[in-house]
């Protein structure tokens, strides 16, 4: 006969007392908290309460909004089982949709493009890019049907220093509480005037906080990035004490943290109006939960991280310039240095992760500490995430 394990990990993870513990051990000071329990990594039952609690009521980060250049211009982004369009209307306003008619239910567009109006392909009713109901065909016979109330559903949008904000619940957050002192630490640098160049997505085989994990750390550089960019980055700062919803780290540079170290003859000119430290090394800033940036002395990098399941997530990288680094003649040919340094080490933190997620996959995983140093933006989202479950 088979003798039972001594450990058992509970059925109901989220009202277990051991579960509950250590969520609590992640709100301490980053000198005194524990990581994240392995369960919040692997478990169905922990995203489908990240789902509902997490992504469907809080501000969520999707990007930047200048690649919505034109009226009819559209992305559809998949997001925590909510298929969501972004358009811009012809009064260059941009909205925030759900993906599906009115009607009953048929999701409308794919992927990114541009159109006049959004058609359901089902029964043909048509929306104005604005979400407006303009014709429903053969329904004059519906009682008390009416155009003006049979618009797309929409969900409040903010634009917030060249970033698109978008909540979906129907009683969103304050959003001046989420952002916080956002502005003031981030002053130095004129995000919302940056201009964006490429933006790609990709998959990786990790949970989606895993990757923001591994973007907002120093921990790793000199033994996942040893001979790419470790030599780029100097021991950086305390991480910045913050109000709102993110967590903020800089440090130095020897050179710009947008190019590989042997690349380093290559880079563009600096932010305008860059001065003193500023000047010198890059800001990595976490907007919980799924949006993160580097601020740089040239550049701007942004990812959003979105879970596909449990152990699977969908990423955005945008790169971001300032118009006047855009503008120059051999712009194309020099940028093409930023975007080989983002593949290498998207493909280097790919390999880790995955390592990762194999050994959070046990659910015999402990919690860790962290290094204080080196993962202070690590340990601030952990503490805000464990919140969202109190």
């Amino acid at each position: 006969m088979d003798m039972p394990s001594k450990m058992q990990p509970p059925n109901d993870i989220l009202n277990s007392k051991t579960f509950c513990s250590a969520l609590s051990d992640c709100r301490r000071p980053v000198d005194q908290a524990n990581s994240l329990p392995a369960a919040c990594y692997h478990s169905d039952e922990i995203l489908q309460y990240e789902k509902e609690t997490i992504f469907h009521n809080n501000w969520l980060g999707l990007g930047r909004a200048d690649r919505f250049k034109e009226a009819g211009q559209y992305e559809t982004l998949e997001i925590a089982d909510v298929s969501l369009i972004l358009i811009r209307d012809r009064d260059a306003k941009l909205h925030a949709f759900n993906n599906a008619c009115r009607h009953r239910g048929a999701r409308l567009l794919e992927g990114d493009g541009k159109c006049r109006a959004i058609r359901c392909p089902f029964h043909c009713w048509n929306y104005s890019v604005d979400g407006r109901l303009v014709a429903a065909p053969h329904m004059e016979d519906t009682r008390d049907f009416h155009h003006e109330t049979s618009g797309l559903v929409e969900f409040e949008l903010k634009i917030h220093a060249g970033f698109i904000f978008a909540c979906f619940s129907p009683d969103p957050p304050n959003f001046e509480r989420h952002i916080g002192d956002f502005d003031q630490l981030h002053s130095p640098w004129p995000l919302e005037s940056l201009v964006s160049t490429r933006r790609i997505r990709f998959e990786n085989d990790c949970n989606w906080k895993l990757f923001l994990d591994v973007f907002n750390e120093y921990y790793h550089l000199p033994y996942v990035h040893p001979d790419s960019i470790n030599d780029v980055y100097k021991k950086p700062d305390a991480g910045d004490r913050t109000s709102g919803a993110y967590a903020s780290q800089f440090g130095e540079t020897e050179g710009t943290g947008g190019l590989l170290a042997a690349e380093q003859a290559h880079t563009l000119p600096p932010i305008p109006g860059l001065r003193g430290r500023n000047s010198r090394g890059t800001r990595y800033t976490w907007v919980f939960p799924n949006m993160t940036f580097a601020a740089s002395t040239e550049a701007m990098w942004i990812y959003e991280a979105y879970p596909l399941g449990p152990r699977k997530c969908a990423v955005y990288q945008t790169m971001c310039f300032p118009q006047q680094s855009v503008d120059l003649p051999d712009f194309e040919a020099r940028v093409r240095y930023y975007y080989e340094r983002f593949d290498a080490a998207v493909e280097e933190d790919r390999i880790a992760l995955e390592n990762q997620q194999r050994g959070f996959n046990s659910p015999f995983t402990l919690p860790g500490r962290y290094c204080v140093g080196l993962e202070p933006n690590v340990s601030g989202f952990a503490n805000w995430y464990a919140e969202q479950f109190q």
